[in-house]
């Protein structure tokens, strides 16, 4: 079960809602560091997730089916761009403690094993998807909104080794599905060291159609190494893998698959 990620996802709603609740005119419409989002349109895409959640929409057969998860949650955020900033404030705040009732309820033996496709995402048990919310919640707060590199300065707490362990681990759990290219170079093990809150070792090794991640390192002769707050930067493309990772072993190889690593 993802009680782990259960855990996280309402202790960082409840972190993100307090943030919301702060914002001035000025932050509100800022850029945020999710490329082509603002801050509302940030808050905008956690809390449509948050309302689909707790009350699904209507399925219109006339309306075009979105084929990967960027379209859908595009879709979502543009459906609000008119909205102002206080309507899509409470709309996150409103369905936050629902949608936390659903992943709670998702975690029964009931529901907890049943196959959910998102998308181009992949496939995972249902349970799972408190782990997404955490991920995504974590790295929205964290990186897109918050400083040093988001345009909202608050004063935040060091990283946390739950919360950054949950970003990291879900993070792990769908490079195979998400990044299926990084399959098609790996040709024999790759270990990675990741350091600090959150770190810890993982293999990435070759399997018959996808490649697996399992925990520590072992039969890899190179290992790719930074800290997991940085993962968080370069797995998923807003900031270059070589700007954070160092190289012990083969760097020809490394590059060639961190070069295709992009976690959505």
């Amino acid at each position: 079960m993802s009680t782990a990620g259960l855990s996280a996802s309402r202790e960082l709603a409840e972190r993100y809602s307090v943030v919301i609740r702060g914002l001035t005119a000025e932050e509100w419409s800022a850029p945020s560091r999710c490329a082509g989002w603002s801050v509302k349109d940030l808050v905008a895409h956690t809390g449509s997730n948050f309302k689909v959640m707790v009350d699904p929409p209507p399925h219109d057969p006339s309306a075009p089916v979105p084929t990967t998860a960027e379209q859908a949650q595009n879709l979502l955020v543009d459906a609000r761009r008119d909205w102002s900033s206080a309507q899509v404030a409470d709309e996150f705040l409103s369905n936050a403690a629902g949608a936390l009732g659903v992943l709670e309820a998702m975690q029964s033996s009931e529901f907890a094993s049943t196959p959910m496709t998102l998308t181009d995402l992949g496939t995972y048990r249902t349970h799972q998807l408190s782990d997404a919310f955490a991920f995504d919640m974590w790295c929205h707060l964290y990186v897109d909104l918050l400083g040093p590199d988001g345009p909202v300065t608050r004063d935040t707490p060091d990283p946390e080794d739950d919360l950054v362990r949950t970003a990291v681990e879900w993070m792990w759990t769908g490079l195979p599905q998400m990044c299926t290219p990084v399959s098609s170079v790996l040709d024999r093990p790759l270990g990675v060291h990741l350091t600090g809150a959150g770190g810890g070792e993982w293999t990435l090794r070759p399997g018959s159609e996808l490649l697996t991640v399992e925990s520590g390192i072992t039969g890899a002769d190179t290992v790719v190494r930074s800290s997991a707050t940085d993962f968080v930067l370069w797995g998923t493309t807003r900031s270059p893998w070589r700007q954070h990772v160092s190289v012990e072993g083969d760097a020809s190889y490394a590059e060639k698959v961190l070069d295709t690593v992009d976690i959505i």
